[in-house]
């Protein structure tokens, strides 16, 4: 049951490879990933008991190897670029890997994620599917780009962040562990440990006294599927011809024999990697089967709607062709009002477009605009001093004409031309390129792209001149009138009103006056003369005991009139609220002002001076 169902999807596989898409399926897979020299294709050859993997210094695979093994009776290879020629020298499928890398990727160490399809039969293995990946790489050598480590780290991220996806993460003994690529990069996609299965290689070249113990026990980075230890050959028994089978033979007489690994020999090595593999993979597509399962035939189901669609279709009857022809050009029109309107299917994450853009145009762009065409006050105001000047020839003029008014404003409305001109051409550029980008789906009918293309330009083109002859007469109509009665028009009165409004604001309640204050013949207050502390505010007037303004005797609003009689500050007071206590009270001052001041005001009953009279005040 196990190989059957590995052995199905192989040929899955292979027909998604044919067709050159996935159909978005992720089929499940194991990828092999690891660093330069970590030991994975001695891993694979190990596990295919053959010398089949190119191998020399820097990048050797450069294309991802897609390695499904099929136990059979014979032992041969097959490749999906070459149908039907079956390889029994395992060197001329080293040559054929080579000649098919660089076919795609060139003879500058370049990289492609397109897979290479390579199937062996064999009596010697398991049935198993593997991707064999480039290895981590740091340094770009030859004529491969500066981007050569990203680029490879984007390819691998793009098979292992799949979920159906197993991850063999391939990590040297002799080094640490902390610093793994591959364990580093499946920790991001898997952060749980739940996909990765780890392979420790190049255990006997580890340092004298030191050992992976707690590495193959799961207990220094703990993964969900564990770790498995092998030993490969070495570059000197590659170089020597040194038979797998004798490599393996040497590699479980490795385990049994060292002192720190022959309690878990029976866990460790080649053969034992392959039946954890097989099992692990089985087990995964049969947890996966239902899932995938359901994906295809709701895939299946669409695709057979459309053939339904498409039964009766006749490429040579004119009504097809004319309702093909306007169903197109309406998915033309809908497409581009989307772009504009922001409802569109497909949503640019990346830059700004379309109807976004227009806006941004709008509310961004022009206001821009018209901050960089800022007057300089300077120059302004020297043009305002020469057209009253001008206007007023050899007279001397006593007020602003308005003539002059008109025309340094009229000056000032012209201006506007240029940022509004502008944002009509900008606006007519996105539009331009919202219809590029909505005719890239009639790219199958050349033709047909083209002419729509020409005509919903022209047509943009033709408003845009319309357009502009608005503008610019509406920047002519407010040239031609000025209206000084509109509301939001600042003239004389309306500035002085503001600035009045502004003042007020600013003085809020404010402290005028504090200090001793002596009052006499105040009926409720007995004893005769006495001395209090008041506080005179902008908005009302408060007596207290002392001067730590606690025990409050009087509180009233009050309506302060300053006034300037020849230079000297005088300050009024008037209150609505307490005329009988005013009326019975005598401040002692000797500075008093007029008893009538003003018709408007309705009750004056005491001004007096808080100012340098000689008085106690503050």
């Amino acid at each position: 049951m196990g190989s059957g169902l590995i052995e199905l999807v192989n040929r899955l596989q292979d027909a998604f490879a044919a067709l050159g898409q996935s159909c978005l399926l992720e089929l499940p897979q194991i990828a092999v990933v690891g660093g330069q020299s970590a030991g994975k294709s001695s891993v694979l050859e190990n596990c295919v008991s053959r010398d089949f993997l190119p191998r020399g210094s820097g990048i050797v695979t450069r294309r991802p190897l897609v390695l499904q093994l099929v136990t059979a009776k014979t032992e041969y290879a097959e490749f999906l670029h070459c149908k039907g020629r079956k390889f029994t020298d395992f060197d001329e499928v080293r040559q054929e890997i080579e000649a098919e890398t660089d076919r795609v990727t060139g003879l500058n160490k370049g990289i492609s994620s397109i897979p290479i399809n390579l199937r062996v039969y064999s009596p010697h293995v398991l049935s198993l599917t593997l991707v064999d990946l480039p290895g981590i790489t740091k340094v770009p050598v030859g004529d491969q780009p500066p981007d050569i480590e990203q680029q490879i780290r984007d390819m691998i991220m793009q098979f292992i962040s799949r979920e159906n996806c197993l991850i063999l993460a391939v990590t040297p003994a002799n080094t640490d562990l902390a610093n793994s690529d591959a364990l580093k990069l499946a920790k991001e996609v898997d952060p749980q440990g739940l996909r990765t299965i780890g392979v420790i290689t190049k255990l006997d070249l580890m340092d004298e006294g030191t050992d992976a113990t707690e590495i193959l026990e799961n207990k220094l980075l703990p993964l969900r599927r564990g770790y498995i230890g092998v030993v490969n050959r070495s570059q000197k028994d590659i170089d020597g011809k040194k038979d797998i089978k004798a490599a393996m033979l040497a590699e479980r007489k490795f385990f049994l024999s060292h002192p720190a690994y022959r309690h878990m020999a029976d866990r460790m090595g080649t053969p034992y990697l392959q039946k954890v593999l097989n099992q692990q993979l089985t087990n995964h597509i049969r947890d996966t089967l239902p899932a995938f399962r359901s994906k295809l035939q709701s895939q299946l189901l669409s695709i057979e709607h459309e053939v339904e669609v498409y039964k009766n279709f006749k490429p040579e009857d004119p009504t097809r062709k004319t309702k093909a022809l306007l169903q197109m050009v309406q998915q033309f029109s809908v497409d581009f009002e989307k772009r504009i309107e922001g409802s569109g299917d497909q949503v640019d994450t990346l830059e700004l477009s379309g109807g976004a853009k227009i806006n941004r145009i709008f509310h961004e762009r022009f206001p821009f605009e018209l901050v960089k065409m800022e007057f300089n006050e300077k120059e302004l105001r020297r043009e305002i001093s020469y057209a009253i000047k001008n206007i007023h020839g050899i007279r001397t003029g006593l007020f602003t004409p308005d003539m002059a008014f008109e025309a340094i404003v009229k000056k000032q409305i012209v201006k506007l031309k240029g940022p509004c001109l502008k944002s009509v051409d900008l606006v007519m550029q996105e539009l331009i390129n919202t219809v590029k980008k909505c005719t890239k789906k009639l790219a199958t009918y050349p033709r047909l792209c083209e002419e729509t293309e020409r005509i919903v330009a022209g047509h943009i083109r033709d408003r845009e001149e319309k357009t502009k002859e608005q503008v610019l007469l509406l920047i002519d109509i407010q040239v031609s009138y000025i209206n000084t009665n509109h509301e939001d028009f600042i003239g004389f009165a309306n500035a002085q009103q503001r600035s009045s409004q502004v003042n007020k604001s600013a003085v809020g309640n404010q402290v005028i006056r504090k200090g001793w204050l002596t009052i006499n013949n105040i009926g409720i207050m007995k004893g005769g003369s006495k001395e209090y502390w008041f506080v005179l505010t902008a908005e009302s007037l408060s007596w207290y005991k002392d001067d730590e303004v606690k025990t409050q005797f009087l509180s009233s609003n009050v309506k302060i009139l300053t006034l300037f009689i020849l230079n000297l500050h005088l300050v009024c007071i008037f209150s609505s609220l307490d005329i009988d206590l005013l009326r019975s009270s005598q401040l002692r001052c000797d500075h008093w002002i007029a008893n009538d001041l003003n018709s408007d005001i309705e009750i004056l009953e005491k001004c007096f001076c808080l100012h340098a009279c000689g008085c106690k005040t503050t």
